[in-house]
């Protein structure tokens, strides 16, 4: 008997046809993120997706591909489909127990570095540390250095945990609300701390609903967590320490101009975008 099932797409058609179907879905970069599924569930290189874009798949690598593509025309973060991410130089385990670090926190990596200089062994703490990130790319960088992650959140501290072994990096992880326990000092306390306005839940990206809400809105104003970190880190920072905060745009000046108020010296950092989003500030 004469087989009429279609016959299976090749390489090239599918990832074509894929991308078209994330488009239709919504999702803001449709063709990187097909190609990205494509390449992890069959475990082939951007290079060998071009080259071998005229094979057919098989039915299993179909299902497999299919099964991916459905949850991010779901809108499941493409960064939890893959399961890690490449961040600070490291490979960093992520799921929906912490923010997905987002690139442009690697220039917050980049300031304190600027900061830290020669320093041998400077104590570094930081807050709200979600899937370890910042904490785990700041050691590496600075073997040297006493550095702790805090969070509130122990999902979070899990997740950093299980990413400090897979790194075989030496990181204390403390769960702690804000600075509240650690008393430093400390030179350097740096964080991204949650701060979007409640307010802009209502329209966010439906790949935020799978982050945690915790790591994300800080009240009315999004200021909510870097006002109170900000008094607190004013006691617990060494000689010539410093804050360095990543925030909201919106709000980057706002606080930064809070602090010199205060007695701070207080700078405004703008992201590779222009943004003004990263604030340093220091105890005169």
């Amino acid at each position: 008997m004469e087989d009429t099932r279609p016959a299976l797409p090749t390489l090239g058609t599918f990832l074509r046809d894929s991308a078209a179907r994330l488009e239709e879905a919504g999702v803001p970069s449709p063709g990187v993120d097909a190609r990205a599924l494509v390449q992890h569930a069959l475990g082939l290189s951007r290079t060998e997706c071009l080259t071998r874009a005229g094979e057919r798949l098989s039915a299993q690598q179909l299902a497999r591909v299919e099964a991916l593509l459905a949850q991010r025309a779901a809108r499941r973060p493409l960064q939890h489909l893959l399961g890690a991410v490449e961040w600070g130089g490291l490979r960093l385990r992520v799921d929906g127990r912490a923010l997905i670090p987002r690139p442009e926190t690697e220039w917050l990596l980049t300031l304190a570095l600027g900061h830290l200089g020669t320093h041998p062994a400077p104590r570094i703490v930081d807050v709200g540390t979600g899937t370890g990130a910042l904490a785990l790319a700041l050691k590496a960088a600075c073997p040297g250095a006493q550095v702790t992650g805090s969070d509130l959140s122990a999902p979070a501290l899990a997740l950093a945990r299980e990413n400090g072994e897979r790194c075989g990096l030496d990181v204390t992880w403390v769960q702690a609300d804000l600075l509240a326990g650690l008393d430093g000092p400390y030179d350097l306390i740096v964080s991204n701390p949650p701060y979007l306005p409640a307010g802009d839940r209502e329209g966010a990206p439906p790949e935020l609903e799978h982050d945690p809400a915790l790591a994300l809105y800080a009240g009315p104003t999004g200021l909510d967590l870097a006002r109170p970190l900000a008094q607190q880190a004013a006691s617990r920072l060494a000689a010539g320490g410093a804050l360095l905060l990543e925030l909201d745009p919106r709000n980057a000046p706002r606080l930064a101009a809070e602090l010199r108020d205060t007695g701070w010296v207080a700078e405004v950092g703008a992201d590779l975008a222009g943004r003004e989003r990263f604030v340093t500030a220091r105890r005169v």
